[in-house]
């Protein structure tokens, strides 16, 4: 990482936009500190890869603030062993800091050419213990629940069902939950079958299309 052109730019990133912003989780500021953000970016963007806003990363989508990606990412208070599930891999930056934090991470995305970008963005970088799918996101991935942690990265109308029921015991699931327009980070953490709900940051995200999300016009 020494001759990284880009390492000055992900500190001053990392101690400007998120650390001075309360997010005092080490080892995110660490993961957020190692992923390449600009390699993640659409070419034209790269300049602005450590900027304090989201960039488009095509067909609609954009990759999300820096800070929104460690306040989810730190809200989900991984140590390291968890299996992780990852609703709207977009770009694959999100699922490349998880990666670095959890053992296991799987990811959805709904847009086949983003998943296959994604997935190859991943693979020639290195993260090796993410799988990346393509399907409804809104209704989780039974075959390899339950989840320790969920983080959706787009936006739902409500809490989707079947992501509830995917979670582990003593399970986090970070969500945003809202209108279209705007929407609030919903912190939801599963104790014996119940769910306590906290609300965090403001936000506003693409929207989660799918069965339990924003139905698309082929669902209608």
């Amino acid at each position: 990482m020494a001759d990284d052109p880009y390492l000055e730019l992900r500190r001053a990133m990392v101690q400007a936009q998120i650390r001075r912003r309360g997010i005092a989780d080490q080892r995110v500021l660490a993961a957020m500190e190692s992923v390449p953000r600009h390699e993640f970016v659409l070419a034209q963007y790269r300049s602005k890869a450590y900027e304090d806003e989201p960039l488009p990363i095509g067909g609609g989508q954009t990759i999300s603030q820096p800070y929104i990606v460690a306040a989810m990412t730190a809200a989900l208070q991984l140590k390291g062993q968890e299996t992780v599930l990852e609703i709207g891999t977009g770009c694959g930056y999100q699922t490349a800091v998880l990666s670095l934090l959890a053992g296991k991470v799987f990811t959805v995305e709904w847009r086949p050419e983003l998943a296959r970008s994604a997935e190859e963005h991943l693979k020639r970088l290195a993260f090796a213990n993410v799988q990346v799918r393509t399907g409804d996101g809104s209704e989780g991935l039974p075959e390899f629940a339950p989840y320790d942690a969920i983080l959706v990265a787009a936006a739902a109308p409500s809490l989707p069902a079947p992501l509830l029921d995917q979670l582990n015991e003593g399970g986090r699931m970070i969500v945003p939950v809202g209108r279209e327009e705007h929407q609030r980070l919903l912190l939801v953490t599963k104790r014996e079958n119940t769910y306590s709900t906290e609300k965090r940051d403001s936000c506003r995200f693409v929207p989660l299309l799918g069965q339990y999300g924003w139905k698309p016009p082929e669902l209608l």
